[in-house]
C-alpha cells in the first residue's frame, strides 16, 4: 500500500490539522485538546458517567479522571453519583461548561462547513461511516 494514499495516514495528518486550527481558533478557552474533546462530547447536555464518556473519546476513565479534575477545577462541569447506583460517577455541566461547550460546537461546525462544505452529500456521508468504522475496530 502507498502510504501517501494510506486512509490512516490521511485521517492522522487530518485529525493534527484540525487539532491546530481548533487550538488557534479556541485559544482564548485556554482548554487542552483532550478537555476541548470531553467537553464537545458533552456539548448535547446529556449527563454521561465517566465510561460512557471515556468510550466516546476513545479514553480509559482512569486516563479521563485528570482531565474531568481540571475542568471540574475550572467550574466547567460538576460530577455526582446516579441515583441507585453509588458506584456510577455521573458528569454533568456547570452553566459556564454549556457556554464553552456550545462555543466549541459552533466552531466544529464552522470549521467542518468550511473543510467539507464543497463535498457532495454522499462524500461526507461516506467519510462519517468510515470514521465510525474507525472508532469500532476492537482493541
Amino acid at each position: 500500500m502507498d502510504s501517501e494514499w494510506s486512509a490512516l495516514l490521511a485521517v492522522q495528518r487530518a485529525t493534527h490539522m484540525t487539532l491546530q486550527v481548533l487550538a488557534i481558533r479556541l485559544v482564548d478557552l485556554d482548554l487542552t485538546a483532550s478537555e476541548v474533546n470531553a467537553l464537545a462530547n458533552l456539548a448535547d447536555g446529556r449527563d454521561r458517567t465517566v465510561s460512557e464518556l471515556g468510550a466516546l473519546m476513545g479514553l480509559r476513565p482512569t486516563t479521563l479522571t485528570s482531565v474531568l479534575d481540571r475542568l471540574e477545577r475550572r467550574g466547567q462541569l460538576t460530577r455526582g453519583n446516579r441515583p441507585g447506583d453509588r458506584r456510577a460517577v455521573v458528569i454533568a455541566l456547570t452553566a459556564l461548561g454549556r457556554d464553552t461547550a456550545a462555543t466549541i460546537r459552533q466552531t466544529f461546525g464552522e470549521l467542518e462547513r468550511q473543510a467539507l462544505g464543497g463535498l457532495p452529500t454522499d462524500a461526507v456521508a461516506g467519510l462519517r461511516a468510515g470514521l465510525q468504522a474507525l472508532t469500532e475496530v476492537p482493541e
